[in-house]
């Protein structure tokens, strides 16, 4: 069994039933939760990649989230890592749709408007 500090289990019992004032803790802005300030900043902004993916976010998130990321010493190789980590959970059209917002986020030009060899427009 894995062990759990009773204030973790207390924190995921109130998120669980419901309890406002649990909820209101843990979705506080940026993390202020006791919980997300477990994770380091890298960790964290990586997760929060992961999740503006999932819920097909508009590109001004990106461009925000990823340069908080990246300051907090992510690499483009671990954002790339967390697009291919997800891909199976969200599904392709949302990668496809995730992929150019992070390429600009990273300051990266987009890929000309030609079809690429071996893609599915060839």
């Amino acid at each position: 069994m894995i062990e759990v500090s009773p204030e973790t289990h207390r924190a995921l019992a109130g998120i669980s039933g419901g309890e406002a004032g649990t909820i209101a803790a843990a979705t506080q802005p940026r993390g202020a939760s006791a919980a997300a300030r477990a994770l380091d900043g890298r960790t964290a902004g990586l997760i929060r990649i992961a999740a503006l993916i999932a819920i097909d976010a508009p590109p001004a998130s990106y461009a925000l989230q990823i340069d908080e990321a990246t300051a907090a010493g992510a690499t483009p190789e671990e954002i790339l890592g967390v697009l291919e980590a997800v891909a199976s959970h969200v599904g392709g059209p949302k990668v496809v749709a995730a992929a150019p917002e992070i390429m600009l986020a990273l300051g990266l030009s987009l890929p000309a408007d030609e079809p690429t060899p071996g893609g599915p427009c060839s």
